[in-house]
């Protein structure tokens, strides 16, 4: 269980900070920018919590915030360490659940959609485009050949899925999409 009991241990005053499995790297490593970015997208859900979203969806963006800590235990930690927490499959499933449960109630798209409409569907899209940093960045790491079969292909998974989660909802809280703010190719042209 994690006790933190001072806030601040100027370890990190050099520019260092230590991985999970006690490695010092600089802060600006692609692993801790990985992680940092999932823990930034985890305070925009919070935001969009915050604001009052409505159940089921309140409950669910809760859920996946827990999830994000995982995620970001996971990245923390390089590799296989014992029995420490992992990312697997269920986690990805559970998303997909919810893909398809808010998804249904969606007419297909015929356009592409621009971020905004009702605030709570805005904070989705900003949210999604997070996610997809996190995404770029996780990815990135695992081609490092220094990292190679360090970072869990599940978290890349969850991830994707996740993006695409944020974005159905993003679409279900702009009235079932009946608020989508559509893109009009070329507009100005005309």
């Amino acid at each position: 269980m994690v006790r933190l009991d001072r806030i601040y241990t100027k370890a990190g005053d050099e520019g260092l900070t230590s991985l999970g499995d006690g490695a010092r790297v600089p802060k600006h490593h692609l692993r801790v920018a990985s992680y940092g970015t999932v823990d930034e997208l985890s305070a925009f859900l919070g935001l969009a919590v915050a604001q009052g979203l409505p159940e089921p969806h309140r409950t669910a963006l809760v859920e996946i915030q827990n999830d994000l800590f995982d995620v970001g235990a996971d990245l923390c930690v390089p590799g296989e360490a014992g029995a420490r927490l992992r990312i697997t499959a269920v986690y990805t499933q559970k998303i997909e659940e919810l893909i398809d449960r808010e998804n249904a109630k969606l007419q297909p798209l015929k356009s592409f959609i621009l971020p905004g409409g009702h605030p709570s569907a805005a904070w989705m899209h900003v949210a999604r485009n997070v996610c997809r940093r996190a995404e770029r960045l996780v990815t990135e790491l695992a081609t490092l050949p220094e990292e190679a079969g360090r970072v869990n292909p599940e978290v890349i998974r969850y991830l994707n899925r996740l993006s695409d989660l944020l974005f159905v909802l993003g679409r279900v809280l702009n009235d079932d999409g009946k608020g989508d703010v559509l893109w009009q190719p070329g507009k100005r042209q005309s």
